[in-house]
């Protein structure tokens, strides 16, 4: 019986660390989207004659390889913080610990399919 109240003890503290970290690495996603956000709107948006740049225009901009490598970073960044957003809001919820791994493995996939088709589709565009 001891033993099993020591190991549940060992896991709730490991889960109490890996949350510790997953919550910095939300704040910090959060701090490097407002600088991402902020630069895509000023490139795409204020620098441009009119405002808004036709579609010709997007795809001259996004053949540029720094940046097409600052939107993949951008995506990566939204993704990440939309995930462990996610994620703390499941956890909020007090589901059981089965639960709570499996909402996290799908959440997991998710933000991985939407990593894979969204750097799939930057890819594409910039080859037109």
């Amino acid at each position: 019986m001891q033993n099993t109240i020591t190991g549940q003890a060992a896991r709730e503290r490991q889960e109490r660390s890996r949350a510790g970290g997953l919550w910095l690495i939300q704040a910090v996603s959060g701090l490097l989207l407002v600088a991402l956000l902020g630069l895509h709107m000023v490139a795409h948006h204020f620098v441009v004659e009119g405002g808004l740049r036709d579609f010709q225009q997007v795809l001259d901009y996004v053949s540029n390889p720094v940046i097409f490598f600052l939107e993949v970073v951008f995506l990566v960044v939204v993704t990440a913080h939309a995930m462990l957003g996610l994620r703390a809001i499941v956890r909020d919820l007090n589901l059981s610990p089965a639960a709570a791994r499996a909402a996290d493995w799908i959440l997991a996939l998710v933000g991985a399919a939407a990593l894979i088709y969204g750097v799939w589709l930057a890819a594409a565009i910039q080859q037109l």
